[in-house]
């Protein structure tokens, strides 16, 4: 016989995973706690129980996944599976084709080679909210917006990559997980995934 499922009693309602997506603003944790009163996942998403996918840094901004489905988490996280992150990252200066080209073979890091990622230039403006604290600005040094898709999660990756061949990064937006994106949240605002995205998550 089937060993008996010690989670919980027999007879009681299966509890289902639950799933959500979040906009953090700049300025704020990914992690729910913290001792020293600055603002956390807490302030914005008061659901217990639930823990992000992964981290964004405290000075980048966008999407974060929270789940309680631990094996989804992993799948998502574990660079073995090389599972795409979105990134929208304004840059100093205007990268030529040499940087963004070295950006896309990847680059050597203090902790070994990244891994190839998709670089495209973005001419058009970007349409994102204000950011609470703008960047800085250097008098007669432009800025460019750049989208990369990274297959790994290093720590601060995007801003080590762009520095590395000269561009620092002065804003870092994560838009997209997979299939799933911002779409029309705000900062600070969260739902649950729809149907479609769940499934796409786990498709891939």
């Amino acid at each position: 016989p089937r060993p008996q499922d010690r989670t919980r009693p027999p007879g009681s309602p299966t509890i289902l995973p639950r799933y959500f997506k979040l906009f953090k603003p700049y300025d704020v944790l990914c992690q729910f706690t913290d001792g020293e009163g600055r603002r956390t996942l807490k302030d914005y998403f008061p659901i217990e129980g639930l823990y992000p996918v992964g981290r964004l840094d405290r000075d980048s901004e966008g999407l974060v996944l929270l789940t309680d489905d631990g094996p989804l988490a992993h799948r998502l996280t574990d660079p073995r599976f090389g599972h795409p992150r979105t990134y929208l990252a304004q840059v100093e200066r205007i990268p030529d084709a040499e940087a963004i080209e070295r950006l896309r073979r990847g680059i050597m890091l203090s902790d070994g080679p990244t891994r190839p990622a998709d670089v495209e230039f973005q001419p058009d403006p970007v349409e994102l909210p204000e950011r609470p604290v703008p960047i800085r600005f250097r008098k007669n040094v432009p800025t460019a917006w750049l989208q990369l898709i990274l297959r790994e999660g290093r720590n601060r990756q995007v801003r080590r990559m762009t520095a590395s061949v000269g561009h620092p990064t002065l804003r870092l937006v994560r838009v997209a997980i997979g299939a799933v994106g911002l779409n029309d949240l705000a900062p600070g605002e969260y739902r649950e995934l729809t149907g479609d995205e769940l499934r796409s998550l786990r498709e891939a």
